[in-house]
């Protein structure tokens, strides 16, 4: 019995230590939801608007990511991609707050929009889009072109996403001239490509970056032929020489018999990238090194390919090896085909493009070098040319200089290019004392006064021209008499103006020749080009027209030089 009472006496402690627990505390109560009047929330987390996909493939997988939320309950939620259905779903573990994530697999380059729609118990639709891009795994940069294997660690060429075939075992360099590695063939070694999309016809080019390697002493670099009984189809660019020299030539097949290009030599021991480009055409072939043409070949009719299937990268291969022309244990990067003949000014410009000049000088913003090319580098824009100017066939630095022609000059925006009140101009400059007057570099509004912008210019004889510089300075001018340069010394000369917002300076090889004081300083209103190699529009007259004089090197720049600054140049 006292078991049984004790036994009550626990249960009834139990229950009343329960019900303390819940004092204060509400009573979980049922509450009617209520109708569903809201239409669902749907964000689209990825890909946000405007995301542009990237990837070297074709076909790439992008995974979608989405939150759909409802007052009452989620019915179903459907996704399409460029309007057609890739999933749906209408089970939730939550039906108020739904996260989802799926993997599309067949993304195409191109534009492309996803839309989530959500549907809630009683009907209601919300539709979310959002507009994104798969950008192409590469777009040619250059008109004509059909291939480029840049060599980053694969042999992938880039427009077809297509890998050469590798015979033997073609290596990396561990070097690249761009990109993360270059191609290096290595003994009994080469890759294969198809030619059956690359559309060459009379007319095709091909260029690359190429790091020589002397040993073997000859090699096939490009090779395209149809057997090994002649050379009267396709072509072959190919090396012979030295431990110092190696000369890079091309033959080309023409159908009945083939044709001769002995090109140019490259220096092994200077170590260098060196860019080779070629060029044929049914009555020329030229070779071209670092953007200069170093032979021209003269074929007697159009190449031929008949029965020529594929391209050999980095050996002779099946079509070239006799004559020892074998594997090329030289570094190429950048190979890149086109189904057109290329302008010097063409190959130039991909040299420009594809290794873009760096300024070297505090406040350089414009340098224009003058090889064959009146390309500005930093920008990579060409001035306009009124006349005829042409190129000296001389130069202080690198392949050519400009040299003006009578009624002939370059124009070029100047936005940019100056400072609000300094500036600097620095050119090498041979000059010719006829004509005994001329503009060099001029700036200016209008014709109507010298108070806007700058002009340098010369004057003098057939002995002595005089280099002076006159600045606008809003309601006036500023005159700078310069120095003299020897016209029969014949040389080249550094010349440098400088204008501070307090003087102008001109030097002379790094040695100042004449400062002179500005009252405010330079006004640019209303100036919108920079006229080189004469008067121009705005200060030919009192006979400031073109100068036939020889202009290199010329740069810009948008504050005042310092005198150590210019000797730095020299």
């Amino acid at each position: 019995m006292k078991k049984i009472i004790e036994k009550y006496i626990y249960v009834f402690v139990a229950m009343a230590m329960i019900t303390s627990c819940y004092d204060g505390i509400d009573s979980i109560t049922e509450v009617d939801p209520g109708a569903d009047t809201g239409y669902p929330g749907v964000e689209i987390i990825y890909p946000t608007e405007g995301t542009e996909v990237t990837g070297l493939e074709l076909v790439v997988p992008i995974n979608i990511k989405f939150k759909v939320e409802d007052d009452i309950e989620v019915s179903s939620i459907i996704v399409t991609m460029d309007g057609v259905q890739i999933a749906s779903y209408d089970t939730f573990l939550d039906y108020r707050i739904v996260n989802e994530e799926l993997t599309y697999d067949n993304l195409t380059s191109g534009e492309h929009v996803v839309t989530v729609t959500a549907t809630d118990i009683v009907g209601n639709s919300t539709v979310s889009s959002v507009n994104f891009s798969k950008a192409p795994p590469y777009e040619a940069l250059f008109s004509g072109e059909v291939f480029y294997m840049p060599f980053d660690g694969t042999y992938t060429e880039l427009l077809s996403i297509t890998d050469a075939e590798q015979v033997g075992t073609p290596a990396f360099a561990g070097e690249a001239f761009a990109g993360s590695n270059a191609f290096k063939a290595t003994t009994d070694s080469y890759l294969t490509f198809p030619l059956d999309d690359l559309t060459f016809g009379s007319n095709m080019s091909g260029a690359f970056w190429y790091k020589v390697n002397a040993s073997p002493d000859r090699a096939g670099i490009l090779v395209v032929g149809d057997d090994a009984d002649d050379r009267f189809q396709g072509f072959r660019l190919f090396r012979e020489g030295n431990a110092t020299e190696q000369r890079i030539k091309l033959n080309i097949g023409t159908g009945t018999s083939d044709s001769w290009n002995d090109g140019g030599v490259i220096d092994v021991t200077a170590n260098e990238w060196v860019h080779v480009a070629f060029t044929i055409a049914p009555t020329e072939t030229v070779i071209y090194l670092n953007g200069m043409p170093v032979n021209t070949g003269l074929p007697s009719a159009a190449i031929d390919w008949t029965g020529c299937t594929d391209i050999t990268i980095g050996s002779g291969g099946e079509t070239f090896s006799y004559w020892d022309h074998l594997s090329d244990d030289s570094s190429m990067d950048e190979l890149r085909l086109f189904n057109t003949t290329l302008s010097q000014e063409e190959v130039q410009n991909m040299i420009n493009v594809t290794n873009p000049y760096e300024p070297i000088y505090d406040g350089e913003t414009f340098y224009m070098p003058f090889d064959n090319s009146n390309t500005e580098l930093i920008s990579l824009a060409m001035p306009i040319e009124v006349g005829s100017p042409t190129y000296a066939g001389e130069s202080y630095v690198g392949s050519d200089a400009y040299m003006g022609a009578e009624d002939s000059y370059l124009t070029f925006p100047i936005e940019g290019l100056f400072g609000a009140d300094a500036f600097s101009a620095t050119f090498w400059y041979k000059v010719n004392a006829t004509p005994d007057r001329a503009g060099i570099l001029v700036v200016g509004d209008d014709v109507d006064d010298r108070f806007q912008g700058f002009r340098l210019f010369r004057e003098g004889s057939d002995t002595e021209q005089r280099i002076k510089a006159n600045v606008g300075i809003g309601g006036g001018e500023s005159w700078n008499d310069g120095g003299v340069i020897d016209v029969t010394a014949g040389q080249w000369v550094h010349i440098a103006l400088t204008v501070s917002a307090t003087e102008s300076k001109i030097y002379f090889n790094g040695i100042e020749q004449l400062s002179s004081t500005l009252s405010t300083s330079v006004d640019w209103t209303g100036c919108s080009e920079i006229t080189i190699g004469a008067g121009g529009p705005t200060f030919s007259y009192w006979d400031h027209l073109s100068d036939l004089s020889i202009i290199d090197e010329l740069r810009l720049y948008n504050e005042a030089l310092t005198q150590a600054q210019i000797q730095s140049m020299l």
